[in-house]
């Protein structure tokens, strides 16, 4: 038997440009307190390289807790401060449920797809 109490560390975060200004940042795993300054930092880092509309893939992510939240803001913050837009695609149902708890879906705003954050105005 496997023990698999040490996964919440698994994070895998991998970054694909989606045009000159746009970048999609899909994110494997569980979105917690183990991860989360990795992920803050990871966004921070593509808002510097020049990316100002960044798309968070969310379809992967199996949990997010309020840490987790906590980075996803960190991120929107340095991407507006930089006159661009943070977007979350995919959520999961876990995921929805927290955005809809905290009220972050009204600015963390959710879409069904990477291609509808993409292209919305």
């Amino acid at each position: 038997m496997r023990d698999d109490f040490a996964k919440g560390a698994d994070m895998e975060i991998t970054v694909n440009p989606a045009g000159q200004q746009a970048v999609v940042v899909k994110l494997s795993g569980r979105l917690d307190l183990l991860v989360a300054a990795d992920v803050k930092q990871r966004l921070a880092q593509v808002v510097n390289e020049g990316f100002r509309l960044i798309v968070v893939d969310m379809s992967e992510v199996s949990f997010v807790d309020s840490s987790g939240l906590g980075a996803l803001i960190g991120g929107l913050k340095a991407a507006r401060l930089a006159g661009g837009d943070l977007r979350l695609a995919s959520p999961g149902p876990q995921a929805q449920a927290m955005l809809e708890l905290t009220t972050l879906h009204r600015v963390l705003k959710p879409y069904p797809n990477v291609t509808e954050a993409l292209q919305a105005g």
